[in-house]
């Protein structure tokens, strides 16, 4: 299988746990595998791109998927699922009510936010009230200045929201996998459909070749990951590569297909998301 002669164009995060996988593949260690040229980009970004049919390869949030699959393929490899790393709701006061509160969201074209939705539909008679969106950083100051109901935060804000004083609700990812017994799809892998059967098998393949490569030598990619994480501790850029990337980045498998399908499914019987196609996952 030869590999395209131009260094495909992808786009994906500098978290630890994207640049952990593609540290290899980025740098020319992986036998056979296509030239990259590398843009670093926020999930919230890259959604974007997908959805104007930018770049070959990109990193983006399951959620963005029934938007962009006539496009785009998901790779089987590559990608985060996890277990215990959902997205928290948050209040000033312990066991608010949320039923026709307003909730600040970073996005809603999420997996955070389609958990929310599935959440409240579960377990908020009546459901939430005005669901706003805002940066981030600005969500847990908003919830404890009283600007807003609730907040649905994600990532690193699990280990600090107590500095602000706030209370945790519920655990999304607890719900989810409560009800369900699956992972939390988190982030996927596409690449364009247009470049062939060949080439789409052959990302694959380097896909998890750079995610091996990573796993026999972790040391070899710190320089790497350390380089883009941005004054994050070493230990803790090590626990998140620990809880993003794991058998599930190796290969979807069974459990893997079933939750992106699971998740994208209970969302469209929600009126989230567009209904997938039975054929909208397959691989190539």
């Amino acid at each position: 299988m030869t590999a395209p002669a131009e260094p495909l164009k992808i786009a994906y995060s500098p978290c630890p746990n994207d640049t952990f996988v593609f540290e290899a593949w980025a740098h020319g260690r992986v036998p056979g595998a296509p030239a990259l040229d590398v843009t670093f980009a926020d999930i919230d970004i890259t959604n974007g791109m997908a959805e104007r049919g930018e770049f070959d390869v990109l990193k983006v949030s399951y959620a963005v998927l029934p938007y962009v699959l006539d496009e785009y393929a998901l790779l089987p490899c590559g990608g985060a699922l996890g277990r215990g790393c959902g997205p928290l709701v948050l209040t000033r006061e312990a066991g608010t009510d949320l039923a026709g509160r307003t909730v600040a969201v970073p996005s809603e074209r999420s997996t955070a936010y389609l958990l929310f939705r599935l959440w409240a539909a579960d377990t908020v008679p009546g459901g939430v009230g005005e669901v706003v969106v805002m940066p981030f950083h600005e969500i847990m100051p908003a919830v404890r200045d009283g600007k807003v109901d609730a907040g649905l935060v994600i990532h690193e804000a699990r280990f600090t929201y107590q500095n602000y004083g706030l209370h945790k609700l519920a655990d999304m990812g607890e719900h989810w996998e409560r009800t369900t017994g699956l992972p939390i799809p988190l982030g996927a892998i596409l690449a364009k459909r247009s470049l062939g059967e060949a080439t789409l098998e052959l990302l694959a393949e380097s896909a998890r070749a750079s995610v091996r490569a990573a796993w026999d030598d972790p040391e070899r990619s710190r320089p790497y990951v350390m380089e883009h994480a941005q004054e994050m501790d070493p230990a803790v850029a090590d626990q998140h590569i620990g809880l993003y990337v794991n058998e599930f980045t190796a290969d979807l498998g069974a459990d893997g297909y079933a939750a992106v399908r699971g998740l994208l499914t209970r969302a469209a019987a929600e009126g989230l998301v567009p209904p997938l196609g039975p054929d909208a996952l397959a691989f190539p």
